[in-house]
Protein backbone atom coordinates (compact mmCIF):
# COMPACT_ATOMS: atom_id res chain seq x y z
CA UNK A 1 0.00 0.00 0.00
CA UNK A 2 1.32 3.44 -0.93
CA UNK A 3 2.38 5.70 1.92
CA UNK A 4 -0.01 8.52 2.83
CA UNK A 5 0.82 11.84 1.26
CA UNK A 6 2.32 14.28 3.84
CA UNK A 7 -0.48 16.77 3.20
CA UNK A 8 -3.05 14.27 4.48
CA UNK A 9 -1.14 13.93 7.72
CA UNK A 10 -1.21 17.72 8.14
CA UNK A 11 -4.94 17.85 7.34
CA UNK A 12 -5.62 15.17 9.94
CA UNK A 13 -3.60 17.08 12.52
CA UNK A 14 -5.37 20.36 11.79
CA UNK A 15 -8.79 18.70 12.01
CA UNK A 16 -8.01 17.20 15.40
CA UNK A 17 -6.69 20.49 16.76
CA UNK A 18 -9.47 22.75 15.43
CA UNK A 19 -12.63 20.73 15.97
CA UNK A 20 -11.86 18.78 19.14
CA UNK A 21 -11.09 20.10 22.64
CA UNK A 22 -7.41 20.82 23.14
CA UNK A 23 -5.23 22.08 25.90
CA UNK A 24 -3.48 25.39 25.37
CA UNK A 25 -0.13 23.64 25.69
CA UNK A 26 -1.03 21.38 22.76
CA UNK A 27 -1.61 24.20 20.29
CA UNK A 28 1.32 24.59 17.92
CA UNK A 29 1.73 27.63 15.70
CA UNK A 30 1.26 25.43 12.63
CA UNK A 31 -2.27 24.31 13.38
CA UNK A 32 -4.04 27.26 14.96
CA UNK A 33 -7.41 28.24 13.56
CA UNK A 34 -6.72 31.67 12.10
CA UNK A 35 -9.28 33.68 10.15
CA UNK A 36 -6.55 35.63 8.29
CA UNK A 37 -5.80 39.31 8.76
CA UNK A 38 -8.01 42.21 7.93
CA UNK A 39 -6.28 45.42 8.95
CA UNK A 40 -7.63 48.70 7.67
CA UNK A 41 -5.64 51.66 6.44
CA UNK A 42 -8.33 54.25 5.75
CA UNK A 43 -10.45 56.37 8.11
CA UNK A 44 -13.87 55.03 9.04
CA UNK A 45 -17.13 56.70 8.11
CA UNK A 46 -20.61 57.06 9.48
CA UNK A 47 -22.64 54.18 8.03
CA UNK A 48 -24.61 55.36 5.01
CA UNK A 49 -25.19 54.74 1.32
CA UNK A 50 -21.88 56.53 0.73
CA UNK A 51 -20.18 53.29 1.76
CA UNK A 52 -21.20 51.67 -1.54
CA UNK A 53 -18.09 52.95 -3.30
CA UNK A 54 -14.62 51.47 -3.68
CA UNK A 55 -13.34 52.83 -0.37
CA UNK A 56 -12.61 50.16 2.22
CA UNK A 57 -15.38 49.33 4.66
CA UNK A 58 -14.02 47.88 7.87
CA UNK A 59 -15.13 45.86 10.88
CA UNK A 60 -13.62 45.10 14.26
CA UNK A 61 -14.74 41.83 15.88
CA UNK A 62 -13.69 41.54 19.53
CA UNK A 63 -12.91 37.97 20.57
CA UNK A 64 -13.04 37.17 24.28
CA UNK A 65 -12.49 33.93 26.16
CA UNK A 66 -15.77 31.99 26.18
CA UNK A 67 -17.13 33.55 22.99
CA UNK A 68 -19.63 31.55 20.94
CA UNK A 69 -17.58 30.20 18.05
CA UNK A 70 -20.33 30.07 15.42
CA UNK A 71 -21.30 33.65 16.13
CA UNK A 72 -17.67 34.68 15.73
CA UNK A 73 -16.76 32.71 12.60
CA UNK A 74 -20.04 33.16 10.69
CA UNK A 75 -19.98 36.90 11.29
CA UNK A 76 -16.39 37.22 10.09
CA UNK A 77 -16.95 34.94 7.08
CA UNK A 78 -20.12 36.64 5.82
CA UNK A 79 -18.73 40.14 6.26
CA UNK A 80 -15.60 39.23 4.32
CA UNK A 81 -17.72 37.70 1.56
CA UNK A 82 -19.50 41.05 1.47
CA UNK A 83 -16.27 42.93 0.85
CA UNK A 84 -15.78 44.20 4.39
CA UNK A 85 -12.22 44.18 5.74
CA UNK A 86 -12.50 42.42 9.09
CA UNK A 87 -10.01 42.49 11.95
CA UNK A 88 -10.52 39.78 14.58
CA UNK A 89 -8.97 41.19 17.75
CA UNK A 90 -8.22 39.24 20.91
CA UNK A 91 -9.44 41.02 24.02
CA UNK A 92 -6.63 39.54 26.11
CA UNK A 93 -3.93 39.69 23.42
CA UNK A 94 -2.82 37.52 20.53
CA UNK A 95 -2.94 34.14 22.28
CA UNK A 96 -5.38 31.49 21.02
CA UNK A 97 -8.86 31.93 22.49
CA UNK A 98 -10.85 28.98 23.80
CA UNK A 99 -14.50 29.46 22.88
CA UNK A 100 -17.66 28.24 24.59
CA UNK A 101 -17.66 24.81 22.89
CA UNK A 102 -13.89 24.29 23.18
CA UNK A 103 -13.10 25.40 19.63
CA UNK A 104 -9.86 27.39 19.71
CA UNK A 105 -9.54 30.47 17.49
CA UNK A 106 -6.45 32.59 16.92
CA UNK A 107 -7.13 36.32 16.65
CA UNK A 108 -5.50 38.37 13.91
CA UNK A 109 -4.07 40.75 16.49
CA UNK A 110 -4.68 42.13 19.95
CA UNK A 111 -7.39 44.67 20.70
CA UNK A 112 -4.69 47.15 21.72
CA UNK A 113 -3.01 46.88 18.32
CA UNK A 114 -6.31 46.85 16.43
CA UNK A 115 -7.32 50.14 18.03
CA UNK A 116 -4.25 51.77 16.53
CA UNK A 117 -5.55 50.79 13.08
CA UNK A 118 -9.01 52.30 13.63
CA UNK A 119 -11.51 53.77 13.44
CA UNK A 120 -13.84 51.05 12.12
CA UNK A 121 -17.20 51.23 10.43
CA UNK A 122 -18.67 48.59 12.75
CA UNK A 123 -17.64 47.00 16.03
CA UNK A 124 -19.06 43.49 16.48
CA UNK A 125 -19.55 41.68 19.80
CA UNK A 126 -20.11 37.91 19.55
CA UNK A 127 -22.12 36.22 22.28
CA UNK A 128 -21.47 33.20 24.41
CA UNK A 129 -22.21 33.75 28.10
CA UNK A 130 -18.59 33.66 29.21
CA UNK A 131 -17.44 35.81 26.33
CA UNK A 132 -20.19 38.36 26.94
CA UNK A 133 -19.24 38.60 30.61
CA UNK A 134 -15.64 39.28 29.66
CA UNK A 135 -16.69 41.94 27.16
CA UNK A 136 -18.99 43.54 29.74
CA UNK A 137 -16.23 43.68 32.35
CA UNK A 138 -13.56 45.20 30.09
CA UNK A 139 -12.66 48.91 30.36
CA UNK A 140 -11.02 48.63 26.92
CA UNK A 141 -14.26 47.44 25.34
CA UNK A 142 -16.08 50.30 27.04
CA UNK A 143 -13.66 52.80 25.51
CA UNK A 144 -13.99 51.26 22.05
CA UNK A 145 -17.79 51.26 22.19
CA UNK A 146 -18.00 54.80 23.55
CA UNK A 147 -15.72 56.03 20.76
CA UNK A 148 -17.80 54.15 18.20
CA UNK A 149 -21.09 55.55 19.49
CA UNK A 150 -19.60 59.02 19.78
CA UNK A 151 -18.94 58.98 16.03
CA UNK A 152 -22.44 57.71 15.30
CA UNK A 153 -20.91 54.53 13.88
CA UNK A 154 -22.37 51.05 13.90
CA UNK A 155 -22.28 48.68 16.90
CA UNK A 156 -23.52 45.09 16.46
CA UNK A 157 -24.01 42.43 19.14
CA UNK A 158 -25.50 38.94 19.09
CA UNK A 159 -26.83 36.42 21.64
CA UNK A 160 -25.60 37.47 25.11
CA UNK A 161 -23.36 40.10 23.52
CA UNK A 162 -25.96 42.87 23.94
CA UNK A 163 -25.50 42.66 27.73
CA UNK A 164 -22.12 44.33 27.18
CA UNK A 165 -24.00 47.28 25.69
CA UNK A 166 -25.94 47.55 28.95
CA UNK A 167 -22.79 47.35 31.07
CA UNK A 168 -21.08 50.08 29.08
CA UNK A 169 -24.10 52.35 28.62
CA UNK A 170 -24.28 51.98 24.84
CA UNK A 171 -27.43 52.40 22.75
CA UNK A 172 -29.60 53.64 25.60
CA UNK A 173 -33.28 53.48 24.73
CA UNK A 174 -32.69 51.55 21.50
CA UNK A 175 -34.92 48.62 20.61
CA UNK A 176 -32.93 45.38 20.87
CA UNK A 177 -33.17 41.64 20.71
CA UNK A 178 -30.90 39.04 22.29
CA UNK A 179 -30.74 35.44 23.40
CA UNK A 180 -33.91 34.72 25.42
CA UNK A 181 -31.80 33.95 28.50
CA UNK A 182 -30.75 37.61 28.81
CA UNK A 183 -34.01 39.24 27.73
CA UNK A 184 -34.75 40.34 31.30
CA UNK A 185 -31.35 42.04 31.55
CA UNK A 186 -32.08 44.10 28.45
CA UNK A 187 -35.60 45.01 29.54
CA UNK A 188 -34.54 45.99 33.05
CA UNK A 189 -31.96 48.32 31.50
CA UNK A 190 -34.80 50.17 29.76
CA UNK A 191 -34.45 48.77 26.25
CA UNK A 192 -37.64 48.19 24.27
CA UNK A 193 -37.41 44.48 23.42
CA UNK A 194 -38.33 42.57 20.29
CA UNK A 195 -38.21 38.84 19.58
CA UNK A 196 -37.25 39.52 15.96
CA UNK A 197 -34.34 37.41 14.74
CA UNK A 198 -32.42 40.58 13.92
CA UNK A 199 -33.14 44.13 15.06
CA UNK A 200 -31.68 47.38 13.82
CA UNK A 201 -32.46 50.63 15.60
CA UNK A 202 -30.26 53.43 14.31
CA UNK A 203 -26.62 52.58 14.90
CA UNK A 204 -27.41 49.46 16.99
CA UNK A 205 -27.83 46.00 15.42
CA UNK A 206 -28.68 43.03 17.65
CA UNK A 207 -29.55 39.38 17.07
CA UNK A 208 -30.58 36.28 19.01
CA UNK A 209 -28.03 33.47 18.76
CA UNK A 210 -26.08 30.98 16.63
CA UNK A 211 -29.11 30.17 14.46
CA UNK A 212 -29.60 33.81 13.50
CA UNK A 213 -25.99 34.65 12.71
CA UNK A 214 -26.30 34.58 8.93
CA UNK A 215 -29.13 37.11 9.10
CA UNK A 216 -27.16 39.14 11.64
CA UNK A 217 -24.08 39.34 9.45
CA UNK A 218 -26.13 39.99 6.31
CA UNK A 219 -27.79 42.93 8.09
CA UNK A 220 -24.34 44.37 8.80
CA UNK A 221 -23.36 43.93 5.15
CA UNK A 222 -26.61 45.52 3.98
CA UNK A 223 -26.15 48.48 6.32
CA UNK A 224 -22.56 49.14 5.30
CA UNK A 225 -22.47 48.00 1.68
CA UNK A 226 -26.07 48.05 0.53
CA UNK A 227 -28.92 45.60 0.00
CA UNK A 228 -27.76 44.54 -3.45
CA UNK A 229 -24.40 43.38 -2.10
CA UNK A 230 -26.05 41.51 0.78
CA UNK A 231 -28.64 39.85 -1.45
CA UNK A 232 -25.94 38.48 -3.74
CA UNK A 233 -24.40 36.56 -0.83
CA UNK A 234 -27.51 34.56 0.02
CA UNK A 235 -27.71 32.06 -2.86
CA UNK A 236 -24.02 30.98 -2.94
CA UNK A 237 -24.14 30.26 0.81
CA UNK A 238 -27.43 28.30 0.43
CA UNK A 239 -28.94 30.41 3.19
CA UNK A 240 -32.71 30.13 3.56
CA UNK A 241 -34.13 33.38 4.89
Amino acid sequence: MAAAHPSWKLLSLVTKRVFFPVKRSQISSAVRFRLSTGFRDKPGRHFSTDNMGDEDVTALVILAEGAEEMETVISVDVMRRGGIKVTLAGLAGTNPVKCSRDVVICPDTSLDEARKKGPYDVVVLPGGLGGAKNLAASPKVKEVLQEQEGKGSLVAAVCAGPTALVSHGIGKGKTVTSHPSVQKVMEEAGHPYTEARVSRDGHIITSRGPGTCFEFALQIVETLRGKEVADKLVAPMLVKL
